[in-house]
């Protein structure tokens, strides 16, 4: 789809319309593509499909990947935030059952892969509106460094380095990942 025919102001569910609607993001109405590199793409996919088979062995909950929209921010109706991971505990959602659209409540573990194109300031950006949503965990993997940043929604961090072990801590009990296991 070329920008020119991308609306100035959208609504949530137009964005769901869009044909390549997967790619952008809704900040304050307006769509802003989500472009990944390969690497990066492939850290979210990596780190999204162990959370997933961990979700799976426990039923502790439901693990999405990088297309699935959040609308959770308070007074915030035209923000839709995709994280490159994501879970939403056992017996959040009705029926625990994923609705087709953007989900309207706030994940409780969120995970940004740093790709090439990112600020900083647009990843702190998105990492206070996850705080805002009061999401629990939020895992900022970079990459480059190949770190992992960990903020907690008391306001605590800590780093996790390759050598390290990423805990999934009182949000996803019993979860542990090797940090170098994501970068292979």
């Amino acid at each position: 789809m070329t920008h020119n025919a991308i609306p100035a102001v959208m609504e949530p569910e137009d964005l769901l319309r869009m044909p390549d609607g997967d790619h952008y993001e809704l900040i304050d109405g307006k769509p802003k593509e989500k472009a990944m590199g390969a690497e990066s793409d492939k850290v979210a996919l990596r780190i999204g499909g162990i959370l997933d088979q961990f979700c799976l062995r426990t039923k502790i909950g439901l693990a999405f990947g990088s297309q699935t929209g959040f609308k959770c921010f308070s007074g915030k109706p035209k923000l839709v935030r995709k994280p490159d991971a994501s879970v939403v505990l056992t017996g959040r959602l009705p029926d625990d059952k994923w609705p087709k659209g953007d989900i309207p409540l706030a994940p409780d573990l969120a995970v940004e892969v740093v790709s090439p194109n990112d600020t900083y300031e647009e990843v702190a950006v998105k990492i206070a509106e996850f705080k805002s949503a009061n999401v629990k965990l939020i895992w900022v993997i970079s990459p480059e460094t190949r770190t992992v940043l960990i903020r907690r929604l008391d306001g605590s961090c800590a780093e996790v380095g390759e050598s390290g072990t990423l805990s999934g801590e009182d949000v996803l009990p019993g979860f542990t990942c090797a940090v170098a296991e994501l970068f292979v």
